[in-house]
């Protein structure tokens, strides 16, 4: 890292802030007495806004383009990221791609470095933790040129705790270039429902000993880089069948099922030192009878988070503007709730106005004391001591350039990933591809939006991709839901071709992506798939010779997969979930464990 003099002197106006922040910056460590000292200090409307993680549309702290500062008025009643600070207070701020926080590697740390110089500058001035949701895979908020890795279930189908680790260091060090300190990873959740709408391949896999495993290699990476690890989504998220963004999920297992299945990746977190979880907008009756969301509730946060698992780290809600948290109170109930349940950091409330007035008015009325607050503030500021933020609020143009996507990040990457790829079905042996018997190639299928806006189409990298090993391809684009006239445009596309390499998503019975491969199976022409999401997409297309889970649709994940058609490398991955067979979900068509190989 550059010397704190070297950062100070290439950032206009850090003097002032820091000359204005001063009490802030004589922190040096983890010292509490230090810290309980500018607790102290502090109002109490700064000890109330301490306590949010705040969206804000904008590119910049200070001048955002005019359709940012329009939706921030409409929904923060501030302008800019910099009023938002002095109004509020608040303590964090979350960066995604829709608020056009992230446009690329030199505007973030920019942002950041507002950011902070915003916050110093203020009377009792404190660092701001920048977080975002940068999990890999199908979750990313930063984008191309940064390097982006595969996700978690395709580290899960690689089972490496060493690859995992090195992926969490990789991703933590371009945060940490970026001044994002914070990051909303790893998913802790073990995905045993093939039906989750929201986890799915964001998990590791439906193996709770192997999903701790990866967990916890995660956590030590990213925190090895430091930038603050956050395991999600407690007490576990990964069997409903219902979104929490837009219902209120139920999870019915048994205490016994909780402990066996579900609590192990949290256990193993802790043990790893983890500096931070998130909560969960989901009901557990088994833990908590009364019918509060896990974020709500405090014998699940207080009572087995904190105490039964001895995590003193800082609580984070997930975000409060979900139903789920919203099913049952009103908003300005819920962050009163949340921090008397034991969480810390309030996650993004539709309204900061309501939730944070609404904490004052607590406070006022007794049913918060400001001893409660100050617990959470000295666990906020503990971490934003332990990363450096009062030291080195600031980072650097150079920094950035000597970190974020260097070729050792995207080669570390491409090499992992080449290390997931699973292969299920090579009926005839039908895979690899050769480049004699199989020259002409044709590309179709789904082309999902890219998780960053930076990557893919997947039906055109595949082709890029095959082209570069020496196939001759042609690429269609077919979509999630091909209509009757896609599918013969398709049809009539894979006449004189050698085979068909057809991209999935989230195949159903009664989809038309199935029609499409049907149609194509029954032109004789070889047909090859390569599910970019969930696994669970063989089950519904028996008739494919050959098939690969990438488990995302970016691109490294899907190169690696065409280099695996190609056998330019060998298939490695193996299945970190079952896959049930659909004529019959009780029996299993593909048990964990399953990937076959070259040459096996």
């Amino acid at each position: 890292m550059p010397s704190r003099r070297t950062l100070l002197a290439a950032t206009a106006g850090v003097t002032t802030a820091l000359a204005l922040g001063a009490d802030a910056q004589a922190v040096s460590g983890p010292d509490d007495k230090r810290l309980r000292r500018l607790i102290s200090r502090m109002t109490l409307e700064e000890k109330v806004g301490q306590l949010f993680v705040m969206r804000v549309y904008g590119h910049s702290a200070t001048a955002p383009d005019q359709t940012d500062i329009d939706a921030n008025l409409q929904e923060l009643g501030v302008r800019t990221a910099a009023e938002l600070l002095a109004k509020y207070r608040v303590g964090g701020i979350i960066y995604f791609s829709w608020a056009h926080n992230t446009r690329d590697p030199h505007q973030i740390a920019a942002l950041g470095n507002g950011i902070q110089r915003a916050s110093l500058a203020l009377p009792r001035g404190l660092p701001v933790l920048v977080s975002t949701d940068q999990e890999h895979g199908i979750v990313a908020r930063v984008g191309r040129p940064a390097t982006l890795l595969p996700g978690a279930m395709a580290l899960g189908a690689g089972g490496s705790a060493t690859d995992a680790r090195t992926a969490g260091r990789v991703s933590g060090a371009e945060l940490r270039a970026l001044n994002v300190r914070q990051d909303y990873a790893p998913v802790a959740d073990v995905n045993v429902n093939p039906a989750n709408p929201v986890i799915g391949v964001r998990s590791f896999g439906a193996d709770p000993k192997a999903v701790a495993k990866l967990v916890a290699a995660q956590v030590k990476g990213y925190q090895e880089a430091g930038v603050a690890a956050t395991a999600k989504h407690f007490p576990g998220h990964g069997d409903t069948a219902v979104d929490s963004h837009y219902g209120f999920p139920v999870i019915e297992h048994t205490r016994k099922q909780w402990t066996a299945l579900d609590a192990p990746p949290f256990k193993a977190a802790v043990r790893a030192g983890i500096d931070s979880i998130m909560t969960a907008h989901i009901m557990v009756p088994a833990l908590d009878p009364s019918g509060d969301p896990a974020t709500l509730s405090r014998p699940i946060i207080t009572g087995i988070l904190r105490g039964e698992l001895g995590y003193d780290g800082v609580v984070v809600t997930d975000s409060l503007g979900m139903q789920g948290v919203r099913e049952k109170y009103g908003d300005d109930r819920v962050p009163v709730l949340a921090l008397k349940a034991g969480v810390d950091q309030l996650l993004n409330p539709p309204s900061i106005d309501v939730a944070w007035n609404a904490v004052l008015a607590a406070v006022h009325a007794g049913e918060l004391t400001e001893a409660r607050l100050d617990a959470s503030l000295l666990r906020i500021l503990r971490l934003k001591a332990k990363l450096g933020l009062f030291e080195r609020p600031y980072v650097s143009d150079a920094g950035v350039d000597r970190v974020v996507g260097i070729a050792r990040h995207l080669d570390a990457a491409d090499r992992i990933a080449e290390r997931t790829t699973t292969l299920l079905v090579n009926k005839g042996a039908l895979l690899p591809l050769n480049r004699r018997r199989h020259r002409k190639v044709l590309v179709v299928g789904a082309d999902p939006a890219s998780p960053t806006g930076t990557t893919g189409p997947p039906t055109a990298v595949l082709a890029a991709e095959l082209t570069a090993l020496g196939f001759t391809t042609t690429r269609l684009s077919t979509g999630t839901a091909p209509t009757q006239a896609v599918i013969d445009q398709a049809v009539a596309a894979a006449a004189g071709q050698d085979a068909v390499v057809v991209a999935t998503y989230n195949v159903t019975a009664a989809g038309t992506q199935r029609t499409l491969v049907t149609r194509l199976l029954a032109t004789g022409v070889p047909v090859v798939g390569v599910a970019v999401r969930n696994p669970y997409d063989v089950a519904q297309l028996p008739g494919v010779k050959g098939y690969l889970a990438s488990y995302s649709w970016t691109d490294v994940e899907v190169r690696a997969a065409a280099r695996v058609l190609a056998g330019r490398v060998a298939p490695r991955g193996k299945l970190p979930v079952p896959v049930q067979r659909a004529d019959d979900p009780a029996r299993v068509l593909y048990p964990i464990g399953h990937g076959l190989t070259y040459g096996a």
